[in-house]
């Protein structure tokens, strides 16, 4: 009785939480007049609104353009934060301690303090409307390096020792013995890396005004508020439906390494 009463309660909070993406999904799919309905099912679903947003901005080319970036963005804090994680985990350096300290102290800085540095230094660079001005100030986490740092403080010193005796340097002992075991954290800093540079939206306001070099979530940002969609809330769930649906399939596939990774670095709740 007590396991059923539990998965009642999990199941009753799962449905609440699921349902407000089921209904912006369903309403994407709905004609106007029964989008507000709470109901999920309709008997005129349609691509309509979906064809609307696709006739009004260019969504193709914005998905593109946020996939070029946040891949690049995800493997670049994925190699760099990989690479100082284990200085800081494994070497032994004058200034290791308080590296790690400033690293922590950086996190506790609003991003939005530094917003008006960074687009100074992109305007002096001549990097403003390009792909490297939504790249370049991102390619490195904070949060990435404590992970990669705790999880590779993990793993038994005797066998990089071992590795040494063998004639492996840094570099081969970091890619080729430590990366195989690491693909908990890597999977996690992948994600949060990608949900992250997926959903920023204030960055690209500032330094792209080149419609052909916007990000999916800054032309859906700017569709919204804009007046393209012309106050139609179909629209306004198609193109939230389309922004949504790529993290939602990339953290569906690999939840469990997330999960895994964040009991095994000590992050956990």
């Amino acid at each position: 009785m007590r396991t059923t009463l539990k998965y009642a309660i999990l199941l009753a909070g799962a449905l609440v939480f699921a349902y407000p993406f089921l209904w912006m999904i369903a309403g994407s799919f709905k004609p106007e007049m029964e989008i507000t309905q709470v109901g999920l099912w309709s008997q005129d679903f349609s691509w309509k609104s979906y064809i609307q947003v696709f006739a009004k901005i260019p969504i193709l080319r914005a998905f593109v353009n946020s996939v070029i970036v946040s891949v690049t963005v995800t493997v670049s804090v994925v190699l760099f934060g990989a690479m100082v994680g284990y200085a800081l985990a494994r070497l032994r350096f004058v200034g290791n301690g308080a590296l790690y300290v400033f690293i922590l102290f950086s996190m506790m800085i609003p991003a939005q303090i530094t917003l008006i540095p960074q687009y100074v230094l992109m305007v002096k660079l001549g990097l403003t409307d390009t792909y490297l001005s939504l790249i370049l100030p991102t390619m490195m986490s904070a949060l990435s390096i404590i992970l990669f740092r705790q999880f590779f403080m993990s793993i038994p010193q005797a066998l990089i020792d071992a590795a040494r005796l063998d004639g492996c340097g840094d570099m081969t002992i970091l890619f080729r013995l430590i990366f195989p075991l690491s693909r908990p954290v890597i999977i996690t800093v992948a994600i949060l890396t990608f949900m992250a540079s997926w959903n920023d939206v204030l960055w690209p306001l500032i330094v792209v005004r080149d419609r052909s070099l916007m990000t999916m979530p800054q032309l859906v940002t700017l569709f919204v508020v804009g007046g393209e969609s012309e106050s139609q809330l179909g629209s306004l769930l198609a193109a939230a439906t389309l922004l949504a649906v790529p993290v939602i399939v990339a953290y569906t596939f690999f939840q469990r390494y997330f999960i895994e990774s964040m009991a095994n670095t000590g992050l956990k709740g």
